[in-house]
C-alpha cells in the first residue's frame, strides 16, 4: 500500500484548539493527508474552515451524516480511510457510530463518549465493524512515559505500592465560561461535557496515565468534587483516594482553579525497589529514585532507553520533543493498524495506542467518581 492514508475530520474548525493539534500531529510523519471534513455544526463555518485548509470545496460538508454517506459512495482510492473526531464530548458517540457503520476507521478525542451506556454500545459497534478505533489519550505517546511503563513491566520498581497522579490547571479560576469563552463554555455545560467537567476533561488523563504505566486497574475510590466558581454547573476541582486491584493505593487529583498552574500533569509511582517520577511540563526527563543509591535522570532520545521509548523519539537527544509529537505517536501507531487492516495483515505484536476498552475504563472512572462524590463514600469501580 504505497500511498498516504486519507483522513477526514469532524469538528476542529476555526478557533478550535484541539482540531489544529490533531491536524499537525497527523501530518508530522508524512503518512496522512487531510482530504475532507465537516468542521462545524454551522455549515458556513465548516466551508470557511475548509477554505482555510485549502481543501476541495466538494469535500467540505455541512454535516457529518452527509460526509459519511458521500464519502462511502466514492471509489475506494478516493474516499477517506478514517475519520478524526474532535468535537465536544456529546457528539463523540453519534459521529463514531455513523462512520464505523459506514465502513470507516475512527480516531477519537477523549473522553470517548458522553456516558457509560454510550461507551458500552460503542464497543459493540467497533467489534461488529471490525474497524480500527483509537482514542487520543495523548500522554501515553511520550517517550519517557513508555520508558516508565517498560521499567514497571521489567520489574525494576518491584511490586507497586502507591500511585500519585495530579493534574492542576488554573485557567478556570475566573468565570470565563459565563462570559462566553468557547473552550470553557462547553466544558462546563452538562449537556455537552457530561456529568463531570474537571475530572472528565483532565482527571481522566491522570487515571489513564497511571493505568497505562502500571497496568493496575482501580478497585474502588472515594471522590470529593468542589465547584469553587459560583454559578458554575459542574465541578472545577476533584480529589480521589484510590484502592487498586492487588493492594496498591493511590491519590489522584485534578483542578482547574489552581492559580498559576498551566498544564502541570505529574505522576509518581512507588515500588518496593524504586520509584519513578514524570512531569508533562518537563517531558524529556524520567527521574528514578532508590532507597540506597543516588537518584538517576533518564533522558529522551538516548540509546540506553527501551525499544518503545526509542521508537517514540524522532530527533537526537537535547532537542525537545513534546505535545504534538506525543499525539503524532498515537496517530502513527493507529496508521499502522489501519494499513494492516486495509491490507489484511495480522500484526505479530499488539498496537500501542489507547483503544475502545481504554475508553470504557475512562468513562467508568468518571461515572464512579461522580457516584462517590454524590454519596460522599467509597464506591466500587463501576464495571461495564
Amino acid at each position: 500500500m504505497k500511498r498516504k492514508l486519507k483522513m477526514g475530520m469532524v469538528g476542529g474548525g476555526r478557533d478550535a484548539f484541539i482540531g489544529s493539534v490533531h491536524r499537525m500531529a497527523a501530518n508530522l510523519d508524512g503518512q496522512i493527508e487531510l482530504v475532507a471534513g465537516a468542521f462545524s455544526s454551522n455549515a458556513e463555518k465548516s466551508k470557511a474552515s475548509g477554505e482555510d485548509l485549502f481543501l476541495d470545496n466538494n469535500r467540505v460538508y455541512e454535516n457529518y451524516e452527509t460526509m459519511a454517506k458521500t464519502e462511502a459512495s466514492l471509489p475506494e482510492r478516493e474516499r477517506i480511510d478514517f475519520v478524526s473526531i474532535v468535537t465536544p464530548n456529546h457528539m463523540h458517540f453519534p459521529v463514531a457510530k455513523c462512520f464505523l457503520e459506514a465502513g470507516f476507521h475512527v480516531i477519537c478525542d477523549k473522553p470517548m463518549t458522553f456516558d457509560l451506556d454510550e461507551a458500552v454500545e460503542l464497543k459493540r459497534i467497533v467489534e461488529r465493524s471490525g474497524k480500527v478505533f483509537a482514542l487520543t489519550h495523548n500522554y501515553t505517546g511520550y517517550p519517557m512515559v513508555k520508558e516508565a511503563r517498560h521499567m514497571v513491566e521489567s520489574g525494576k520498581l518491584g511490586k507497586i505500592l502507591k500511585i500519585v497522579a495530579e493534574y492542576p490547571q488554573g485557567w478556570l479560576i475566573d468565570d470565563i465560561d459565563a462570559e462566553g469563552q468557547k473552550q470553557a463554555e462547553w466544558r462546563t455545560d452538562p449537556s455537552k461535557a457530561g456529568a463531570s467537567s474537571c475530572i472528565g476533561d483532565i482527571g481522566t488523563h491522570a487515571e489513564n496515565l497511571g493505568r497505562y504505566i502500571t497496568g493496575l486497574a482501580i478497585d474502588s475510590l472515594c471522590a470529593e468534587f468542589t465547584t469553587f466558581v459560583e454559578g458554575r454547573r459542574l465541578e472545577d476541582d476533584g480529589n480521589m483516594l484510590v484502592r487498586y486491584e492487588g493492594g496498591a493505593k493511590g491519590i489522584l487529583y485534578a483542578s482547574q482553579i489552581s492559580a498559576g498552574e498551566e498544564n502541570s500533569l505529574r505522576i509518581r509511582i512507588y515500588g518496593e525497589k524504586a520509584s519513578i517520577e514524570w512531569q508533562q511540563e518537563y517531558p524529556n526527563d524520567l527521574i528514578v529514585k532508590y532507597p540506597d543509591a543516588p537518584r538517576q535522570t533518564y533522558r529522551r532520545g538516548n540509546e540506553y532507553l527501551s525499544e518503545a521509548a526509542q521508537n517514540a523519539s524522532r530527533i537526537p537527544p537535547g532537542h525537545p520533543e513534546a505535545f504534538i509529537e506525543a499525539f503524532a505517536n498515537i496517530y502513527l501507531e493507529a496508521t499502522q493498524a489501519i494499513r494492516d487492516s486495509i491490507e489484511g495483515v495480522q500484526s505479530s505484536k499488539p498496537y500501542d495506542f489507547p483503544n475502545v476498552d481504554d475508553g470504557i475504563e475512562g468513562i467508568a472512572f468518571i461515572a464512579t467518581c461522580v457516584k462517590s462524590a454524590k454519596s460522599e463514600s467509597w464506591e466500587k469501580m463501576i464495571k461495564a
